[in-house]
């Protein structure tokens, strides 16, 4: 892993900036607008993801007794919301696609922000390693410059330059999923031996409840009809990679037993999550444009 360090950091820093970019891209003012404008469903988001969430990941944790690399794994984990694949979990459980994925953005935006200070204040309540802390400054601003920038350029490639942006935004979303699959599998590469281990252990039992969890609770803290909380329970239950994988370089410099660790909880999380949405959607009859406007209302 030493020797390729330089070319995991890279392609990490491409797969952060372009999946924001992509998120640019695909978003318009008026949906943003819309979900900054319903104010009591935007509240109970930020309260689901911001606050419950991320105490959810140090209550399993705790519960848990998860050693030092899984527990801090869990706690970066839940502490970063809006992760792109939780807009597409809405697609697969046929829900509210166009809220869930403003409010995915919106999320992802509002977590470049809030990472640093949720999952330092949990590793410092938390004690754990001994007492590890984060330098909040140095994250924030990786953090803001790798998401916030990016996703402004798309947003207002968008605003202004709508078929430039939609004509690039297929390539932008391929580089995101091509470069997150190369980071997944770097990850579990270089901590092999670290992932083998946590086969069949706690680690991944909590990071699967902590999907499920997670799922029911950004389905509780919504408003509206049952297809849009649903929809607001797949965001929720999908936590963003980037900031997690940043604070593991900046803080952990890329520890290979924390890498594996977060490798497995992000995956035995969607094990969780994407099993609830395959049921859901399978209840469910394809949505009218008529019903679709209903549900947003």
């Amino acid at each position: 892993m030493d020797v390729l360090q330089p070319l995991f950091t890279a392609v990490t820093v491409v797969f952060i900036a372009t999946t924001m970019f992509a998120a640019g891209l695909g978003s318009t003012l008026p949906a943003l607008r819309s979900a900054l404008t319903n104010v009591p469903l935007l509240v109970l988001v930020l309260l689901a993801n911001l606050v419950a969430v991320p105490l959810l990941g140090w209550g399993l944790a705790a519960l848990f007794r998860l050693p030092a690399a899984a527990f801090i794994g869990l706690v970066l984990a839940a502490s970063s919301p809006g992760g792109p694949f939780g807009a597409k979990l809405g697609m697969v459980q046929r829900g509210d696609v166009t809220t869930g994925a403003a409010m995915q953005v919106v999320l992802a935006a509002l977590g470049s922000v809030t990472f640093a200070f949720t999952a330092n204040a949990v590793l410092r309540a938390a004690d754990v390693g001994g007492g590890i802390t984060l330098d909040v400054g140095t994250l924030v601003r990786t953090v803001a410059l790798l998401q916030l920038v990016p996703f402004a350029i798309g947003l207002l490639m968008r605003h202004y330059g709508p078929g430039t942006a939609l004509a690039w935004h297929p390539t932008a979303v391929k580089i995101s999923n091509v470069t997150f699959l190369i980071v997944l599998v770097g990850m579990l590469l270089g901590s092999w031996r670290d992932v083998v281990a946590l086969l069949g252990s706690r680690t991944l039992l909590a990071g699967f409840l902590f999907g499920a969890g997670a799922f029911a609770v950004g389905s509780l803290l919504a408003t509206g009809a049952p297809l849009r909380r649903t929809t607001l329970g797949g965001v929720a239950a999908v936590r963003n990679a980037g900031p997690i994988l940043a604070a593991v370089g900046i803080a952990f410099q890329d520890d290979p037993a924390i890498l594996g660790a977060i490798a497995a909880l992000l995956l035995s999380g969607l094990a969780a999550a994407v099993p609830i949405a395959v049921a859901l959607g399978r209840r469910r009859a394809p949505l009218s444009a008529a019903d679709a406007e209903q549900v947003r209302a």
